[in-house]
């Protein structure tokens, strides 16, 4: 085998038989490189509790490696809870990150010990106040998103006046109180930080003034994998925010967490697909694979995010040639297509049995392949590494490896 890097009504049941052992699409994930990001992550933000996003990746073999390494856990839902609970049963290391909550999930996360949540709404204040009393409370900024390829504005978040009151309304209520922000995904710039933390150092100035402060500054996510595209180092960012966390409050700020999920787990991760046709339509190639939107790629719509490719063919080489392709997956929906405006170049002579792997590939695509749309099984995913080696089909956050 061969690695050619390219340049840049009700639904049947999925197809229930065995996979053969070299069966596509699948995902490998090298839980030896997510040990590796977290200890890189951790040695340029010294002093930063790492909350691990677990939407990134729920895998029992992921969260039982970041559990090795004392992690602690930024969690969306009652399912994401009991998942890590299953690993790491100090309710204590939780941070509930999801500005939108049904009542009785609070009410169940507090019993079972969860006491950090997060608010960008004054409904939202008043779930939290009234099921989960004395908890710390977070109050989500939002920000631009600029120099991110996906900035995820408006859904989430509030302006710094809003979350003053916000602040003082929570402090007034009994809570120990802080801020987040994300500064979106696959965030290019290392200054993106300076402003949400310039205003979360103005709104601690204002609660002292209140007889209050800010207890905790979450730095969010956004911090960029191997995608396609120029990044600069960890360590560049680590001093931009250790700089910027300076400037807004001195020699002594809150305590800081951040919740990486992309940077620990995408570049564990490669998505292997096999070529299932070719073909010639209008004067453009087409080149239809075994994964698509629906079985782990979801992130490639809207052509935001676009991993970096490698071609494999068993039994001999590829042509030199390349020729710009369509990307589509296989499924009957006329949505299922990956990428179309950004043109991918891929070998002349690219045919069906060939293998196109989507590198850095380890986030949001087991987590996010549906049960079987189309009778098309979820992703089926592979680990190594030092933690739970085996295999496991995409599913609950609570199903384990085999194997």
């Amino acid at each position: 085998m061969g690695l050619l890097a390219a340049v840049g009504e009700p639904t049947p049941s999925p197809d229930a038989r065995p996979a053969e052992p070299d069966a596509t699409p699948v995902l490998r994930v090298d839980c030896a490189v997510v040990q590796a990001r977290y200890r890189r992550l951790a040695a340029v933000l010294p002093g930063v509790d790492l909350h691990y996003a677990v939407k990134a990746n729920p895998s029992p073999p992921v969260l039982r490696t970041l559990a090795g390494l004392g992690a602690r856990w930024d969690v969306a839902s009652p399912g994401e809870i009991e998942a890590v609970l299953a690993v790491d049963p100090d309710p204590r290391h939780l941070s509930y990150g999801n500005p939108i909550k049904k009542s009785s999930d609070i009410a169940a996360a507090a019993r079972r010990g969860v006491r950090r949540y997060t608010v960008d709404s004054p409904a939202e204040l008043a779930k939290v106040s009234a099921h989960a009393p004395g908890a710390q409370i977070l109050v989500r900024l939002s920000t631009s998103g600029a120099g991110a390829d996906w900035p995820l504005g408006g859904k989430f978040g509030c302006p710094e006046r809003e979350a003053r009151t916000l602040l003082r309304t929570a402090a007034a209520a009994g809570h120990e109180v802080g801020i987040s922000f994300h500064v979106g995904t696959q965030q290019r710039d290392p200054g993106a930080w300076d402003g949400p933390l310039a205003a979360a150092g103005r709104l601690d100035r204002g609660l002292r003034g209140a007889g209050a402060r800010l207890s905790t500054v979450n730095l969010g996510g956004g911090f960029p994998a191997g995608m396609l595209g120029r990044t600069q180092s960890a360590a560049r960012y680590g001093q931009a925010i250790r700089d910027a966390v300076r400037r807004a409050f001195g020699a002594q700020p809150p305590a800081l967490m951040a919740e990486p999920g992309r940077f620990l787990v995408a570049d564990a991760g490669t998505l292997v697909s096999e070529v299932v046709l070719v073909s010639d339509r209008g004067g453009e190639r087409w080149v239809y694979l075994d994964a698509g939107l629906f079985t782990g790629l979801v992130e490639a719509y809207g052509e935001s995010l676009r991993y970096r490719l490698a071609v494999e063919r068993t039994g001999g080489p590829f042509a030199s040639a390349t020729t710009e392709a369509i990307l589509a997956g296989p499924t009957c929906d006329s949505l299922d297509v990956l990428y179309r405006r950004h043109r991918y170049r891929l070998p002349a002579d690219l045919r069906p049995g060939d293998r196109v792997h989507f590198l850095s590939a380890g986030a949001y695509t087991a987590s996010y392949s549906t049960v079987g749309f189309n009778g098309f099984a979820p992703l089926r995913v592979e680990f190594t590494g030092s933690t739970g080696a085996g295999s496991a089909g995409a599913g609950s956050a609570g199903a384990g490896p085999t194997g």
